[in-house]
Formats: C-alpha cells, sequence, structure tokens
C-alpha cells in the first residue's frame, strides 16, 4: 500500500496514468479501509486504464472480470473439473478402490475463474470486474458475499476466505442502475472525461515525440468535438490513436490539411451517423472553435493539472 494520496498519484503516473487529487484520494482510501471502489462514467474516460496502472504500480497480479449479460457463477467464480472427477473414478475402479464424493469434491477439483482466482492469490492483487452493469441484478446478489467479506461459499466445499485481501475495482458505464445493496459495499467516485490541461498531459506523457503545437490544437478539437451532439463521444483512447496517427503522418497543424484530417476520423468517429454528421464545413467550424452558428467560441485558459 502506498503511504498517502500524492503518492500514490506520483506512482500511477510513472506508471502512465495522470490521476486527479480526488481520484487518487479515493483509490487510496479504498486500499486503506479494505473496501471495493466503484467508479462510474462514460466509455472512454479512462475507468479500466486505472486498475491496469493501479496493479503495475504496486507490482500486484490484475485479475480481470469482464462482465456481460448472462454471466454466470461457472464463468464469474469457480467451476468443478467434470472430466477430471471422472478420470479419478475411473483410475479408482481401475485399482478396485472406491472413491467417496467428498474425495472428488475437494480444492484440488476446483476451476478457478476470476473472483476465486483474485481471492486465491497469495501476493498483492488488483480484482477488475469491468462494466458490472452489463451483467445481471441475479450476478450482482452473488457479488456481495465477495465484496463484503472477501470470501466465497461453495456449497460442496464449505466457505472459501481470501489468502491476501485484494484491491477491488468495479467499472460501471450507467447503462442501467446498480442495486442499493451493491452500493452500499463500495467507495464512489465519478470520472468524468479530462479537462483540456489533464487531457494534454496524458497526451504528452504518452505520445512525448508528437509535435507540441499538433498536441494542443488537436486535444481543443476534441474536446469540442465531445460538446457535438455524437452517438459515441470519444474518449482518451481515441484521442490518443487519432493523434498517433496523425503525428505518424507528419501532419503538423490540423487547419493547414483539412484532407488528412478527414482521413483519419476512423480514429475518433466510430459510427457512420456520426461520420455523416461531420461535413468538412463543419469540422473546420470546430477545429476554429466556432459554434454550429459559426460565433467563436472563447477558449478557456488550461488550468493547472492536478
Amino acid at each position: 500500500m502506498h503511504a498517502s494520496p500524492d503518492l500514490l498519484r506520483e506512482k500511477l503516473y510513472t506508471s502512465g496514468y495522470l490521476a486527479d487529487n480526488e481520484l487518487s484520494t479515493a483509490v487510496w482510501l479504498a486500499g486503506e479501509l479494505q473496501r471495493p471502489l466503484l467508479l462510474e462514467g462514460d466509455a472512454g474516460v479512462g475507468k479500466t486504464a486505472l486498475a491496469q496502472a493501479l496493479a503495475k504500480s504496486q507490482d500486484a497480479t490484475l485479475v480481470r472480470l469482464q462482465c456481460f449479460e448472462g454471466l454466470d457463477l461457472a464463468q464469474a467464480a469457480y467451476e468443478w473439473n467434470y472430466s477430471r472427477q471422472l478420470l479419478s473414478f475411473r483410475a479408482a475402479e481401475t485399482c478396485g478402490t472406491k472413491l467417496k464424493a467428498d474425495d472428488v469434491f475437494s480444492r484440488e477439483f476446483l476451476l478457478e475463474r476470476p473472483l476465486l482466482r483474485a481471492i486465491s492469490v497469495t501476493g498483492p492483487c488488483v480484482l477488475l470486474i469491468d462494466e458490472i452493469d452489463r451483467a445481471d441484478e441475479a450476478f450482482e446478489a452473488f457479488l456481495l458475499e465477495v465484496l463484503a467479506e472477501y470470501q466465497m461459499t461453495v456449497p460442496e466445499l464449505g466457505t472459501i476466505k481470501a489468502i491476501s485481501i485484494p484491491q477491488v475495482i468495479l467499472t460501471s458505464n450507467g447503462t442501467r442502475e446498480l442495486s442499493d445493496a451493491l452500493r452500499r459495499r463500495c467507495l464512489y467516485h465519478h470520472l468524468d472525461y479530462p479537462t483540456l490541461a489533464r487531457e494534454m498531459a496524458i497526451v504528452k506523457a504518452v505520445l512525448p515525440a508528437a509535435d507540441t503545437a499538433l498536441v494542443e490544437e488537436a486535444v481543443q478539437f476534441v474536446q469540442r468535438l465531445r460538446g457535438e451532439d455524437l452517438a459515441k463521444t470519444p474518449g482518451i483512447a481515441e484521442t490518443l490513436d487519432w493523434i498517433r496517427a496523425l503525428h505518424r503522418m507528419n501532419v503538423h497543424t490540423l487547419t493547414s490539411d483539412m484532407a488528412t484530417l478527414l482521413a483519419t476520423l476512423g480514429c475518433l468517429l466510430k459510427t457512420q451517423e456520426d461520420h455523416f454528421a461531420m461535413s468538412a464545413e463543419r469540422l473546420l467550424q470546430i477545429s476554429e472553435g466556432k459554434r454550429h452558428d459559426g460565433v467563436a467560441v472563447k477558449q478557456a485558459a488550461p488550468a493547472a493539472t492536478a
């Protein structure tokens, strides 16, 4: 564990993640209090990346459970190795011995899935339960024991307690409302799109070779683009992909090469509807900081990076 939120923020930075004071404090408190942290926010704001950077900063094992509709216990927690059990029975019969059910319903016949794996790790561990809002409410109910007690009850075997308490990060894109019971067991932080200054700092940290003027223009463009009525708002990953593409194509300023801007829009806009809405004229207006009515938008000075 880290001694303070400031030290944690520094370690996250060295792991490639720029966290502000509120976020680093929330993550630090979750670790100190041994409570899960629920991160909620739009897709692409860096929720999953935080868990990955946290594991890296602690030299911890990262165990990821990707949630989806229909996720069940066998996929998320554990499953009995029925093939091995059957082979054990047959081997015993060949040797003239007889096995009891208790002999094959032991830990060695249990296949570990992400939740069981996380509480079985002996060293530091970060358990990422990604997009919990995509799972069913019934699965949420099963999670409550794991999140509250860091243990799991296997009917045939009994209760398995965590060897080492993992740091748990749950993420949600807000596609459905989560239960009060789940929220009560977690600390909470809402992660929004980064400020202009923070997004510039992220890009410069990840792509130090990119032209500074290009980074500033491109990030300002993406920040304005997020204000448009889009089906899918570009996240930080899209910003990085786009600037990486522009840099590889030797683009130094946006307005100097609108054709390249149009050609690389696939890095930012991920639906046909959004591509159709962004004409060359509208893109030029956005790059110049103009609204739909043509009035220039005053660009706020970048705030100090947290």
